[in-house]
């Protein structure tokens, strides 16, 4: 057959609309923030197969319900360098008939995901309606809580802990149990007590995830860690999840240091998770900060505070989501929710990928600096002033001791505006040979001129430095790895 110039462009044009690309150049993410500094590269982005991200999760979840498709969206996952993605193990979709299981659909995510180097971390809800009280298969769905449902519950979980074994080291119990109502405080401890005691009998150095709250709150978190102690069931459960859907991603902090407090108190050995929060990219009605202008630049910016304001509060931090949402079973979200980082068609056309969105850039910048490569230093004495209220926090290059201090407006709402304002930062350090200014939205590093730090007595203040209600980081240059700037 002849091919004809307008049938060989129309043919380029369907393959470009099918498989959208990854944009790696350095002007992947275009804004126009102004510094007033001197650009000198682009942040170069890491795969999982490049560094060690033990801090970061991906959320993947919903393909339980066939909201979404793992096998639509799964190419982009290593790019982005976050490591363990979050599933949902979904009993309902396994179990159709009493008696009769197939793992067909979730055991070719998980070898799948194996083989592109990613890890699991695998939530054992929901529940099976077609067992008289196996709870209910969705959000507010209440858990098992008759003989014949926990005896079943209990049977799902030692088929799916024996058939991951030694494939799924990070485990989970139920998502948000106490929304709506859906379960009291004892039936959470219970529950949780009796799922995680048989997951470890299959697999005895599972790591196990508690709670996942819908909020940071304090009398639940209270209550578990209390039960846990007086039972001797701390060794059980190696973190307390929380999930943090608040306009303002830095207004959910003060309840989380509660928590914090309260875990430490009860249960010093475990540590604290943030296990899944996100912004849409465009008005949506439906979904948790539904109705509501976001954008693709407010959600970068939005996901990038709270990455890194959990990382500087000492927990975990799960983005949601991986690729948009399809909802069609539940009351109260409906219809395409475009939390992803990847704009996707719905259900009838398969979730194929229609768009890289912005914040799976920005989402790579924040790993491709803040990983297991940095850490934290609680003890530094960070002075952030400004004529907004600023977040700050310290890490250091663990070779080399260099210094990154990030920070941004916490005052406001994410916004669509570039307006910068002055800022002192001041925080301990031997002097910057190169010192930089990185906007981690678009990944953009700008020159410090070095008559702009001033260092003495193993410390380096900058004065009129830009901040905006992004998250920026001042660090060496020497420590980064970038994409050249041509000007």
């Amino acid at each position: 057959m002849k091919t004809t110039p307008f049938l060989f462009a129309t043919l380029i044009m369907a393959t470009l609309a099918s498989a959208q690309v990854i944009d790696n150049t350095p002007t992947r993410v275009q804004t126009p923030l102004d510094p007033g500094l001197v650009r000198i590269g682009t942040l170069q982005p890491k795969s999982v197969h490049e560094i060690s991200t033990s801090k970061w999760l991906l959320g993947c979840e919903t393909i339980d319900r066939e909201y979404s498709d793992y096998h639509a969206w799964k190419t982009y996952l290593p790019a982005l360098g976050i490591r363990c993605i979050r599933l949902q193990g979904g009993w309902a979709r396994t179990e159709k008939d009493k008696g009769i299981y197939d793992f067909a659909w979730l055991d070719s995510i998980i070898d799948d995901a194996l083989s592109r180097g990613l890890s699991i971390w695998l939530e054992t809800s929901y529940g099976n309606p077609i067992y008289a009280g196996g709870g209910g298969r969705t959000l507010a769905g209440g858990m098992p809580n008759s003989q014949e449902g926990l005896a079943a519950w209990d049977h799902w979980v030692e088929l799916m802990a024996k058939r991951y074994k030694g494939k799924v080291q990070e485990w989970e119990v139920w998502n948000e149990p106490e929304l709506h109502g859906a379960n009291n405080v004892e039936a959470i401890v219970d529950f949780s007590i009796r799922t995680a005691e048989i997951i470890k009998r299959e697999i005895p150095d599972a790591r196990i995830t508690g709670l996942s709250l819908c909020y940071p709150k304090a009398a639940i978190v209270e209550a578990f860690v209390k039960a846990l102690k007086e039972r001797n069931k701390e060794h059980l459960f190696t973190k307390i999840a929380y999930h943090a859907y608040t306009k303002n991603p830095d207004t959910v902090y003060p309840d989380v240091v509660k928590i914090k407090e309260i875990i430490q108190k009860y249960t010093p050995g475990i540590g604290l998770r943030q296990g899944e929060a996100g912004v849409e990219s465009e008005y949506c009605v439906s979904g948790a900060l539904s109705k509501y202008p976001w954008t693709e630049i407010t959600q970068a910016k939005w996901n990038a505070r709270r990455m890194l304001g959990d990382l500087g509060h000492g927990a975990d931090s799960s983005v949601f989501t991986a690729a948009d949402l399809d909802y069609r079973t539940t009351s109260f979200h409906n219809g395409l929710v475009r939390y992803g980082l990847l704009k996707t068609a719905g259900a009838t056309e398969n979730f194929r990928v229609l768009k890289v969105k912005n914040a799976y850039y920005t989402v790579q910048n924040v790993v491709s600096v803040f990983n297991d490569a940095v850490t934290l230093n609680e003890q530094a004495a960070i002075t952030a002033t400004s004529s907004v209220p600023l977040a700050a926090f310290c890490y250091q290059d663990k070779a080399t001791q260099t210094p990154l201090c990030v920070f941004w407006n916490k005052g406001v709402v994410p916004s669509n505006t570039f307006q910068t304002v002055s800022a002192i930062i001041a925080f301990p350090g031997a002097p910057l040979e190169e010192p930089v200014w990185v906007d981690v939205l678009s990944g953009a590093v700008f020159a410090i001129p070095k008559e702009k730090m001033i260092t003495a007595n193993n410390a380096i203040r900058f004065e009129n430095i830009p901040a905006y209600d992004s998250p920026v980081f001042i660090t060496d240059k020497k420590i980064l790895t970038l994409q050249p700037w041509l000007q």
